[in-house]
């Protein structure tokens, strides 16, 4: 697919709307990795900006929201409730979590992410978890889901990068440019 900012490796075998949508998912979660490229624990435990977020906490998200809407899409649970308190732990980055880690997890999830795309019918009617914001039971296509997932994932990056260039001055865009060290 053109109009990819990152060059993106697949897992997955897919064509048409499945490929599009898997290549601009993995190009969102590069350019989100990209963004943290180089930093350490303690600057992605750094406070940057008027958000309470961090960058750690913001990659940590990401890769939860990922996992938590691949297994909401897989098991299409018609009485499941967003666990507001689980949803409170995704924003934190504590003393003992990595960077490095979470960002492997951001490539599991996005493996996962994209195998369950290559499996589904993306007219499949997926329930979602009723939630604070949203008390009534909602139907959304996969599609639908996918595609929302793909504006959280490109909304926190956004969020990302602004922390990174407030961090230490190094945009994702010029990043994107510059090759990681030893490469």
């Amino acid at each position: 697919m053109a109009g990819t900012y990152t060059p993106v490796s697949l897992n997955v075998e897919v064509t048409g709307e499945k490929l599009d949508l898997v290549t601009i998912l993995a190009d969102q979660r590069q350019m989100l990795a990209i963004t943290a490229r180089g930093i350490t624990d303690d600057q992605a435990r750094e406070r940057t900006t008027a958000s309470d977020f961090t960058l750690g906490a913001l990659i940590k998200h990401v890769a939860t929201v990922i996992r938590d809407n691949v297994s909401m899409l897989q098991a299409r649970d018609e009485n499941s409730a967003l666990d507001m308190s689980e949803l409170e732990e995704a924003f934190t980055f504590g003393p003992d979590q990595s960077i490095e880690y979470w960002l492997g997890e951001l490539g599991a999830a996005g493996d996962a992410l994209e195998e369950y795309i290559a499996s589904v019918d993306l007219d499949d009617m997926i329930p979602q978890p009723t939630a604070p914001w949203e008390p009534e039971r909602v139907w959304m296509t996969a599609r639908q889901v996918l595609l929302h997932l793909l504006r959280e994932i490109a909304h926190h990056s956004g969020h990302a990068d602004i922390i990174r260039e407030t961090l230490d001055g190094q945009t994702t865009m010029a990043a994107i440019w510059t090759p990681p060290a030893g490469e």
